[in-house]
């Protein structure tokens, strides 16, 4: 495992992303725990050192899974811990505390080595400053509860520029990967955050598993150059850049875990050949011809109001597209509906707009999506 050398502290490149456990029954709130163990002591076995967590992953299961984890290991000393204040919960002052003092039972730890403020669009940050964030940042820090204090961004560039000056911020977390490069904060942002000598954690390098399996087009340029696997390839991305933190992944299989960590042990910075820039530029110019909605399921979305599940939905027909699998989309949307709400309920409240990460348009995106799955 290669390392980040954090004023004298090891941070593991790759990083364990825990929104995307395996579940039991479908149920994103019962997360199979032994499975889920056994492949996070498989990582940390072989040099893992960064774990990452909030307060919404798997219906509010994963910290107290994470807790409970590193309680029955003996591992909390071991590892680089990290979990995100839910921003969104904040109505007044008392509520950064009455938060963060769940948080750490849920965990069952007394201090975090990492504090992010979750997902900062510019309105979400703006709330947080009139609230006194900066003051409770600050505060938390010199009482020893939290280590390092950060954020993680969706939302534009120029945001992005506003919210990284207003603090000292000890690490940012962005989304990034091959595709995505002038998405969001993209590279100009982990640019931007290198200047500043703020190190940068990457969230979706794989888009959600996404580039993990690729159109067949893409799979033939990979086996024109390299051996390494469409998800290898990708992570082989921000792994290279200097300045990164850590990759996270939200791993939940065995060979997840060994792929990845044979990436994170073997990519150096500055490492990108010819051969994997050409390969970036001619994917990008091929999913981009493809993809229908930018969804990455990170369900943020979720409750919807009305219970439409908005990622299973933009999955069907994104799938449809990048994987030439419309006949089976279809087959498959007929089984969603019997089950669940048809995207012809929505109420068009916003919701599910306001809190979107990637700043979709999902009302308009159902009723496409609908009309070519029906």
């Amino acid at each position: 495992m290669k390392y980040y050398d954090l004023n004298g502290k090891n941070i593991s490149r790759l990083g364990f992303g825990c929104m995307r456990f395996k579940t039991i029954d479908d149920d994103n709130g019962k997360i199979d725990k032994e499975t889920s163990s056994k492949i996070i002591l498989e990582a940390i076995d072989k040099g893992l050192t960064y774990i990452d967590t909030a307060y919404p992953y798997h219906d509010g299961m994963s910290e107290k899974f994470i807790g409970e984890f590193l309680k029955d290991n003996n591992l909390r000393d071991k590892i680089s811990l990290t979990t995100k204040l839910p921003c969104w919960l904040v109505k007044e002052k008392k509520d950064f505390y009455k938060l963060l003092n769940e948080q750490l039972a849920n965990l069952r730890t007394d201090h975090l080595d990492f504090y992010l403020l979750h997902s900062l669009d510019i309105k979400r940050f703006n709330d947080m400053v009139e609230l006194g964030v900066f003051d409770f940042l600050n505060e938390i820090k010199e009482k020893g509860f939290v280590k390092h204090v950060g954020f993680s961004f969706h939302d534009e560039y120029s945001s992005f520029e506003k919210i990284i000056k207003s603090y000292s911020w000890d690490f940012c977390q962005i989304q990034l990967n091959y595709l995505d490069i002038n998405y969001q904060a993209g590279l100009k942002g982990y640019k931007l955050a290198k200047d500043m000598e703020i190190p940068v954690i990457i969230m979706e390098p794989i888009k959600g598993g996404r580039l993990a399996n690729p159109p067949e087009e893409i799979v033939a340029l990979l086996k024109d150059f390299t051996d390494l696997s469409p998800a290898q390839e990708a992570l082989k991305f921000p792994l290279s850049l200097d300045n990164v933190m850590t990759v996270l992944s939200g791993m939940n299989d065995i060979n997840q875990v060994k792929e990845n960590l044979d990436m994170a042990s073997s990519v150096d910075c500055n490492s990108l050949s010819k051969e994997d820039i050409n390969f970036y530029q001619k994917a990008r110019q091929i999913y981009k011809s493809k993809e229908q909605i930018g969804c990455t399921a990170c369900e943020y979305c979720l409750p919807c109001t009305v219970d439409i599940n908005i990622p299973k939905v933009f999955s069907l027909w994104n799938n449809a597209y990048l994987y030439d699998e419309s006949k089976k989309s279809r087959v498959q949307y007929k089984d969603y509906l019997k089950e669940s709400v048809s995207p012809i309920e929505c109420i068009e409240c916003g919701k599910c707009e306001g809190i979107c990460p990637q700043n979709l348009e999902i009302i308009e995106g159902l009723q496409k999506a609908n009309e070519f799955l029906s």
